[in-house]
């Protein structure tokens, strides 16, 4: 496997994404999901996770998933993410010396837990994950905001082709999709032991300019639908 030309550097912020072979589903149901989530916790730790509590990992609802865990010695910090049903993304600043790739391979622990729940067999994961050095705030931001955002392709199938036929039901939606980190910015607490948000409410000015900054979006593409700009400015 070829090694991967970008570098990895403490205190710099990334953009991972990471999907299923195949482009297959990795998320089939709200179990997965909390699964998931709970692995983005304990597994983000420099000190071994605890396989030895059996009932840690057999707890489901999302209270218990997250109350009172805390790592050790965190890999990186998480910013953002998301999951998506054939993928998730990552925002994250790494801390520790090769933080990043010793979390996604711990990752890989998702898979075996993938496997032995649906009896199949093989990878779950595409071999690489996509991972993008930010260079500046601008595309910080925009990276953040893409994130957050990613779910609205969900509800409107055009998304991607900027095509948005009911920006405010994608709005609403957005606010109500608990498998990312945007409830837990909009003080929704959701899953607030995942990700540290100070950083990134400082730089937008506060739960309120981040709101913003995600409608604007979704306003913005859907301005460029036929037949919606009139809508849109009334």
């Amino acid at each position: 496997m070829p090694r991967r030309k970008i570098q990895i550097v403490n205190g710099e912020f990334y953009h991972i994404v990471k999907r299923g072979v195949e482009e297959r589903k990795i998320f089939l149901d709200n179990e997965d999901r909390f699964r998931f989530i709970n692995s983005l916790l304990v597994f983000n730790d420099k000190t071994p996770v605890p396989w030895q509590s059996r009932a840690f990992w057999n707890l489901r609802d999302p209270d218990s998933l997250t109350q009172g865990y805390r790592p050790k010695i965190p890999l990186m910090e998480i910013h953002a993410f998301v999951l998506m049903p054939n993928h998730f993304h990552i925002l994250a600043r790494q801390l520790t010396e090769k933080g990043i790739s010793i979390l996604m391979n711990k990752l890989g622990g998702y898979s075996y837990y993938f496997n032995k729940k649906y009896k199949r067999d093989g990878t779950l994961f595409q071999d690489r994950y996509k991972i993008i050095h930010i260079e500046d705030e601008t595309q910080l931001k925009n990276n953040f905001i893409y994130i957050h955002t990613n779910p609205v392709a969900l509800t409107e199938v055009e998304w991607k082709n900027w095509k948005v036929k009911n920006p405010q039901k994608a709005i609403k939606f957005l606010e109500e999709y608990r498998w990312s980190s945007y409830c837990d910015y909009l003080d929704r607490e959701n899953f607030p032991l995942v990700i540290e948000q100070e950083f990134f409410l400082k730089l937008f000015g506060g739960k309120e300019g981040i709101q913003k900054e995600v409608d604007s979006w979704v306003l913005f593409k859907a301005s460029t639908s036929p037949g919606l700009v009139a809508e849109l400015v009334e």
